[in-house]
């Protein structure tokens, strides 16, 4: 049985200098280049590998993306900053033809005995299955859209209308896989952006793009081991500012049952 679409475009080949390469593939394009949580997906995959150890799970990755990429040949070049007894730190350098195209920061930690407590909730929504599948209109579709399937619960299907930049849903791959560190990064940049909600956005005509500027995201808690290759995951953004030319969105990326597993926050540029 051949590998799952997002396994096979984001894997990475170690080369004998020590460094990986990886095939950017355009089925993860979004207007004119590849969405930013398929970038992070492949540079915490060569971190992962670097890493060697299962116990110590990835806790924070932060990307900045330099410049645009295209489809092709990739190279990841990742340096172990500080390996201690419990958190390892890495830095990770993603180039093209010898042009950087991101750069990252990640660090991986095995659990650590401490009190718990959880002040953050999921939000009531509709279970998955009472929703339609979201379906964009030509001028909103993107190759990605098709490798995911995605029911709105927040935000309307009508763009720059709302009062609030809130945005998000029920998402899950076309074709079922189960959910892992590198699919939990892709989520938190797979939903249409928050920004582009609000009623703001409305003046001055249609916009060009929203690229990100920085993605961190921060991995709460590992994927259950009960979860089946068909759940859903749900996906809640918001932006509270839009300021010169620049907005910020936080993300939460809840299962099903209400247990958290990432929350994000970037910075993008609204052409």
């Amino acid at each position: 049985m051949s590998a799952h679409r997002f396994d096979r475009d984001s894997s990475v080949r170690r080369l004998s200098d020590g460094a990986f390469e990886a095939e950017l593939d355009r089925a993860w394009w979004i207007l004119v280049g590849p969405n930013g949580g398929y970038l992070a997906a492949i540079l915490l995959r060569a971190m992962l590998e670097t890493v060697g150890h299962a116990e110590r799970a990835p806790r924070s990755l932060t990307v900045h993306y330099v410049s645009p990429a295209r489809e092709g040949r990739v190279r990841i070049a990742v340096k172990v900053e500080r390996s201690g007894r419990s958190l390892s730190t890495l830095s990770a350098r993603l180039e093209q033809d010898g042009a950087l195209i991101a750069i990252a920061l990640g660090a991986f930690a095995k659990p650590r005995p401490s009190p718990e407590f959880a002040d953050l909730h999921m939000p009531e929504v509709p279970p998955p299955e009472s929703l339609s599948p979201l379906v964009l209109p030509p001028e909103r579709s993107v190759p990605m859209r098709a490798q995911l399937e995605s029911r709105r619960t927040f935000g309307g299907p009508t763009l720059a209308s709302s009062a609030h930049a809130l945005a998000g849903g029920w998402m899950r791959f076309e074709t079922p896989r189960l959910a892992d560190a590198p699919f939990v990064a892709l989520l938190c940049d797979a939903w249409p952006p928050a920004v582009a909600q609000h009623r703001a956005l409305a003046e001055g005509g249609p916009r060009r793009g929203m690229p990100t500027v920085d993605l961190t995201i921060h991995f709460r808690a590992p994927v259950p081991a009960d979860a089946a290759p068909e759940d859903f995951y749900l996906g809640v953004f918001r932006s509270r500012t839009l300021r010169s030319g620049f907005a910020e969105e936080d993300g939460e990326i809840w299962t099903r049952r209400g247990l958290l597993l990432a929350q994000s926050r970037q910075l993008a540029m609204v052409l």
